[in-house]
């Protein structure tokens, strides 16, 4: 008799949850952060006033990523329950409708018509939702939506990210404030690129090119926009 010998494998698909998170709070976090504190700096403000623009903008930027972040993936997993309890409701009315509608999906991907149906009943026997949620739906316990997890996580790595152009610009000192602000913001998002590329397995250079490019796109905007104005805030 045959042993099926299952080899545990680690996919980076199992991350994408609070990957995204991460990554999208903790370049929000540099990006916004640094743009608000080049633009004010820019505007010829005080010290004072630059560091202040930049603690507010850290608190409402985490708290707004972390209330966004809640109501979008809420959102989904609303929709999420809405198809799980409709799909339910279906099992109950007719099974076998259900038996030759996961059948044809199955049918669609490769299978023989005999075998899918085979497929379909056994996987059914055992968790009759859980296959329709899983090939009929596409959700599944790596992709379906954790508002919590989501909120928390953009929120704490926005936090992260915004505490670094202000910790810079906390010590650096007009009229170097702005150069050595955008400079570093620069180098932090390239590396967040970089680290979110790895742990993502995606190509490392194309999303540090990404990233370092929109930072410096809106650095430069708002740093434009506070030496057209000129007031200090």
């Amino acid at each position: 008799m045959s042993r099926l010998h299952v080899i545990p494998e680690n996919h980076m698909v199992s991350r994408v949850g609070w990957l995204r998170a991460a990554v999208l709070g903790a370049n929000d976090g540099i990006v916004s952060t640094a743009s608000l504190i080049v633009g004010v700096a820019a505007s010829a403000a005080s010290h004072s006033d630059v560091m202040i623009a930049g603690v507010a903008g850290l608190v409402a930027g985490a708290m707004s990523m972390a209330a966004g972040e809640y109501v979008s993936v809420s959102s989904q997993s609303d929709t999420e329950n809405a198809d799980l309890a409709r799909e339910k409701a279906e099992l109950a009315g007719d099974i076998i409708a259900e038996e030759n509608e996961l059948a044809a999906i199955y049918v669609a991907r490769g299978l023989e018509s005999d075998l899918a149906l085979q497929v379909a009943r056994q996987l059914m026997a055992k968790d009759a939702l859980g296959a329709h949620a899983r090939d009929e739906l596409g959700i599944s316990e790596i992709t379906t939506a954790r508002p919590v997890q989501a909120a928390f996580t953009s929120a704490a790595m926005f936090s992260v990210g915004a505490a670094l152009p202000l910790a810079v610009a906390f010590f650096a000192r007009q009229p170097l404030l702005v150069y050595l602000v955008s400079g570093a913001s620069l180098l932090f998002l390239a590396l967040l690129g970089a680290v979110g590329a790895q742990a993502g397995g995606a190509p490392v250079l194309r999303a540090t090119a990404r990233v370092t490019f929109w930072g410096a796109f809106a650095m430069a905007l708002t740093a434009v926009v506070g030496k057209l104005f000129g007031v200090t805030v």
